[in-house]
């Protein structure tokens, strides 16, 4: 990209050596193809190991239970965050936390199995669609009583 157009201050914040630079985080398989994997801004940071959210999110949908999952971090004394996540289930099924840390274990890695579970009828959206996270997280803490 050259740059965005009369905004010469914009190009400078978003554009280096011709690249573009979204924040998206992507992999390049070796047939060349392009993958978005999920978003640098969405990333938390558990015991100094990144985790990404998307990469949690896309496995936990994996389980034949769960119909959408969404994955933020919460503040942790300890580790700085903590994985969490709000869980909508199928039409009847049913999951305890328990379970789900079960199901996780030894399939993904230790410090990217959620420790706080929500299971939730809805999530709250945008006017367009889009999951809010911020929403999520801020109930979460206040629910939780942790320190923000």
């Amino acid at each position: 990209m050259k740059g965005y157009w009369d905004d010469p201050e914009r190009t400078a914040e978003s554009v280096q050596c011709g690249w573009m630079h979204t924040g998206d985080l992507a992999t390049i398989d070796s047939d060349g193809y392009c993958r978005i994997i999920g978003r640098s801004k969405d990333m938390l940071i558990r015991g100094g190991e990144n985790v990404y959210p998307a990469e949690i999110e896309e496995f936990l949908t994996t389980h034949p239970e769960i119909s959408q999952a969404q994955v933020f971090g919460v503040p942790d004394q300890k580790f700085g965050e903590e994985v969490a996540t709000w869980i909508i289930l199928r039409a009847g099924a049913t999951m305890t936390e328990d379970e789900l840390r079960d199901w996780c274990r030894g399939k993904i890695a230790h410090y990217k199995v959620p420790r706080y579970v929500r299971f939730e009828a809805e999530m709250p959206m945008t006017v367009t669609g889009k999951p809010q996270k911020f929403k999520m997280r801020d109930r979460m803490i206040e629910d939780l009583g942790l320190l923000n």
